[in-house]
């Protein structure tokens, strides 16, 4: 099964439609899908819903989709740092659905494994818990989370071989691997691709049964927020 695709444009022809679910890797702009993100924009499929830990800053990231209006759904557990999303959210023009982080990463990693719902104790008497279903379980009260099935989902990790197999580095480990599992389709642009067998086995983070698609790009690697020390005078 050849997985090696030579654009973004080209591992995402086929497979994009208006009104998607598609759920998207990274953590802050740690690991992010950008070239598959600007792939996205460049096609103009639009109503889509972006399962995301965050949504990217104005300009970069998710954020060029939320410039473009392609969004019109996420499902994030962090907004900040976006004056467009929030302008958008505040209009009424953007809907939100907030998750808090743990459960967001365990709905991604329920829908990878086949697991419709579970219940979490995380949100139990505040707003996320609000039309959901309670439970007991020795004397404490949880509430019902459902799996997160995407369309597709978009990821980036840091070297891959040609079936998949792939590692991550850092943070870019925490969203990319569940929201790599939960698409019915998963693409995966990396900094290097390998010969198959060249990856230790001990070290891969995201066996590639997981992958279907796979590019290799150069990336921009920006820093989401820069702090300096002052400069010591002499």
């Amino acid at each position: 099964m050849k997985k090696v695709y030579g654009s973004a444009t080209e591992a995402l022809e086929g497979l994009l439609h208006d009104g998607m679910l598609i759920a998207a890797g990274g953590f802050g702009l740690c690991g992010i899908p950008e070239l598959l993100i600007d792939a996205l924009v460049e096609s103009g499929v639009k109503d889509l819903t972006i399962a995301s830990n965050n949504a990217g800053v104005d300009g970069f990231g998710l954020g060029k989709l939320l410039e473009t209006h392609q969004i019109k759904k996420m499902m994030s557990s962090y907004v900040g740092e976006n004056a467009e999303f929030m302008r958008q959210y505040l209009s009424g023009e953007l809907e939100l659905e907030f998750n808090p982080q743990g459960t967001l990463a365990e709905r991604m990693r329920a829908g990878g494994a086949g697991i419709p719902g579970f219940y979490t104790k995380t949100g139990v008497g505040t707003v996320i818990a609000e039309g959901k279903e309670h439970k007991d379980f020795n004397g404490e009260t949880y509430i019902l989370e459902e799996g997160i099935f995407a369309d597709i989902s978009i990821v980036k990790a840091w070297k891959a071989d040609e079936t998949g197999n792939a590692i991550f580095r850092k943070t870019a480990r925490n969203f990319n691997p569940p929201a790599a599992m939960c698409g019915k389709v998963c693409i995966m642009e990396v900094e290097e691709i390998v010969p198959t067998g060249s990856l230790d086995p001990d070290c891969i983070h995201m066996p590639g049964v997981y992958v279907h698609r796979l590019i290799q790009g150069n990336h921009e690697k920006r820093i989401e927020q820069r702090t300096l020390r002052k400069r010591e005078e002499a």
